[in-house]
């Protein structure tokens, strides 16, 4: 029963109410096995396995889980194909089974298969995508309403702040300028004085440029030629002191005492501690926090409106997944045919003269409860990772027989040598591209 298989209402142990049968299945990294586990929502463990349970009770109703998601039983059995191979006589070769059938026609096929298969996959990805979006909308919505006005609260308070990048720095050394605007006037003017000399002209107090234009003075009157080349050194130390002297002006300038815009920075900075305590360590993280929260609120409006945009966009990507669905299909018939000759006619070289392989292609017929329905034809579809089909090969052992199952028409002997068969059509299907 773990694997997908019918549930036995007989299995459940006199006296008890139900039965459990638990399997751990290792993905190994199979793609198939993988896509299947990723579409049904499971949880895999850190070791790269899934838990699959099946409980049947002894009314005869059946669960199933996998990685602790109810899930359909049609997904067991998928994965079970996917992964496991029962060896015995008659079907001890894993390519006998449904998925590895399928894969064997969309082998022979080549680009006729494959080039749908890839459209079909990926209108079958945005097709999920929407859907459980969908989904989390609809029964998370007063959830996701709440964490949407908090968001929004957030948003406003940072938003009626506008803060800045990297405005909180700016602020605090525009502060630490404020609150000691006296002690840096007294360097800056001292420094200022140093350079320029005395702001009264005191011939005592020249300054670095008044004394350098006395020595300049001193060389160029020397007849030393040795003494005369020092000027143009002088010269430029007297270009760099002049430069750095207006500079200490114009900060002098604006070192005026205002301590009504103290006050207002102080405020301002106020103002975004409140933001930093609530949001982020700094201002440019509560810009982050504000960037994410709009990402966030742009998945969660569960509207009337939001909503029916949703299930149109599903219904929509449906009807093109039916439409891939459906090409993809009528692809696999006609290889099917094909194939099923090419098998019939090498089989007549290994003593089944009288054999006959048939391949069915049908469709995985399921109703409104499987969460991966989707209507073709006016039917509704299991639409899998690899499609809507179900492949079967058939074996017509002589004429006259009915067409079974191959793993139930063939002996020992005999179905070895269909293998050999569908492995020869294969190898020249693969060299013929």
């Amino acid at each position: 029963p773990a694997l997908g298989g019918r549930a036995e209402v007989s299995k459940v142990r006199t006296g008890m109410l139900k039965a459990f049968v638990e399997g751990r299945f290792e993905l190994g990294g199979a793609e198939g096995a993988t896509r299947i586990v990723t579409d049904a929502g499971a949880e895999v463990d850190e070791d790269g396995s899934v838990i699959a349970l099946r409980a049947v009770s002894v009314d005869g109703r059946s669960r199933a889980h996998l990685g602790g998601r109810s899930v359909p039983v049609g997904v067991l059995a998928d994965l079970s194909e996917q992964l496991i191979a029962v060896h015995g006589q008659n079907d001890q070769l894993r390519l006998l089974r449904p998925a590895e059938q399928r894969a064997v026609i969309d082998r022979f096929a080549g680009e006729a298969v494959t080039e749908p298969l890839e459209r079909y996959r990926a209108v079958r990805d945005e097709w999920l995508a929407v859907v459980a979006e969908l989904t989390e909308r609809s029964t998370r919505s007063r959830e996701m309403a709440q964490q949407a006005d908090l968001l929004r609260h957030g948003l406003a308070e940072i938003d009626a702040v506008a803060p800045e990048p990297g405005e909180d720095t700016e602020l605090t050394e525009q502060i630490k300028r404020l609150a000691a605007v006296d002690e840096l006037r007294g360097a800056a003017s001292a420094a200022h004085a140093a350079v320029a000399g005395s702001p009264d002209g005191d011939p005592d107090a020249p300054g670095a440029l008044g004394l350098i234009g006395e020595a300049t003075r001193h060389l160029t009157g020397s007849e030393d030629a040795v003494l005369r080349e020092l000027g143009p050194r002088l010269d430029e130390a007297s270009v760099l002191l002049s430069e750095v002297g207006t500079e200490l002006g114009s900060y002098l300038e604006t070192l005026d005492a205002d301590p009504a815009l103290l006050e207002k920075v102080l405020a301002r900075q106020a103002d975004l501690k409140r933001l930093t305590r609530k949001y982020a360590a700094d201002v440019d993280g509560v810009l982050a926090w504000a960037d994410d929260a709009r990402r966030r609120m742009s998945t969660m409006d569960t509207s009337e409106e939001a909503l029916a945009e949703l299930a149109k966009r599903r219904d929509e990507l449906a009807v093109t997944l039916a439409e891939h669905a459906l090409t993809l299909s009528e692809a696999r018939v006609e290889a099917a045919a094909e194939l099923a000759e090419a098998i019939t006619a090498e089989m007549s070289g290994l003593a089944m003269g009288q054999a006959e392989i048939e391949i069915t292609v049908e469709r995985r017929t399921v109703d409104e409860s499987d969460a991966h329905a989707v209507k073709v034809d006016g039917r509704l579809v299991h639409a899998g990772p690899d499609g809507v089909d179900d492949v079967e090969l058939l074996l017509r052992a002589h004429n006259g027989a009915p067409p079974l199952p191959v793993h139930k028409a063939a002996s020992g002997g005999e179905l070895s040598r269909v293998m050999l068969a569908i492995e020869v059509v294969l190898a020249h299907a693969d060299t013929g591209r």
